[in-house]
């Protein structure tokens, strides 16, 4: 009897994962090895605004500067992740990134793959926006391509680790090792064939970073700070000879997602995905075949 009662009570306890995503059954970010910050990155700008301790970076926002880094190398493939911490409170008009570009190559017409983190305000979640940019705006329009999330934790609390796989067949974004987004090569004029560098940055954004502009940076709370750590480059650089094979984000050597990685995506973009342009009627999907099926 007092078995019964004592199973009874335990499943009377609701589980502590109940409100997180199924196991993805695999974990790509384990088969790369973490870097320091000075082994593959260099201050871009706002050195003043950038500190190094024990191989974490900090980064910070004031009314006089931002900051942002850039690998030392370019690269053509890969997997690209970064443990991050967020600051709490009031953080509206502030983007903390990390992503793939290749502007200061191409300036005007570059490609980009983005991790952003938009600010907010008191008691609202960050937004985790991810997003595409093929060629920038070189036909005299820029086409994002974002999906934004609010996350299933409180990216404030802890570290969490955020990455991209890029490889010549898709994109595939993840939180923690799970899946949240995938992005396939439908086209070459749709998707980033060129190098890019891997960057992280603080900045003022207040004009749409924040429910569409309507809260800006407010200075009061500075300074607005962004933690990194675990950073991860692994992949072919644009030095790498044309044997370089690239890498893989699941247990095939194709790259293909497993059904258990399919199923942890499906379950966060259910229950955390707050938009998506494929979704979105005021758009223009003619730009944007890669939402026709």
């Amino acid at each position: 009897m007092a078995f019964f009662i004592f199973l009874v009570l335990v499943l009377m306890v609701p589980s502590s994962n109940a409100q997180w995503p199924p196991s993805p059954g695999y974990y790509p970010s384990r088969k790369f090895r973490s870097m320091s910050f000075y082994q593959g990155f260099r201050n871009l700008w706002g050195p003043q605004h950038q500190r190094v301790d024990q191989n974490a970076l900090t980064i910070w926002l004031d009314s006089t500067s931002g900051s942002g880094f850039k690998s030392v190398r370019p690269f053509r493939s890969g997997y690209f992740g970064a443990s991050i911490k967020l600051q709490p409170g009031y953080t509206a008009g502030v983007i903390t990134a990390f992503y793939l570009s290749n502007n200061e190559a191409h300036p005007g017409f570059h490609d980009e793959v983005d991790i952003e983190f938009l600010g907010t305000t008191f008691g609202k979640p960050y937004t985790l926006q991810t997003n595409v940019y093929i060629r920038g705006s070189g036909d005299g329009r820029i086409i994002g391509r974002e999906m934004k999330f609010h996350l299933w934790f409180d990216p404030t609390k802890d570290f969490h680790h955020y990455a991209i796989l890029w490889s010549p067949k898709d994109i595939i974004f993840f939180v923690d090792d799970v899946p949240v987004r995938r992005y396939p090569r439908k086209s070459a004029t749709t998707f980033p064939l060129r190098p890019m560098w891997l960057y992280g940055s603080i900045w003022d954004a207040s004009s749409w970073a924040t429910e569409d502009g309507k809260y800006k940076a407010d200075y009061r709370y500075q300074p607005f700070v962004g933690q990194y750590s675990n950073f991860k480059a692994s992949g072919c650089s644009a030095y790498s000879p044309a044997s370089c094979r690239p890498v893989s984000a699941s247990p095939y050597r194709s790259g293909r997602l497993t059904g258990q990685q399919y199923r942890a995506m499906q379950w966060v973009q259910s229950r955390h995905m707050v938009y998506n342009y494929c979704s979105d009627n005021k758009r223009d999907h003619s730009l944007t075949p890669e939402c026709w099926g």
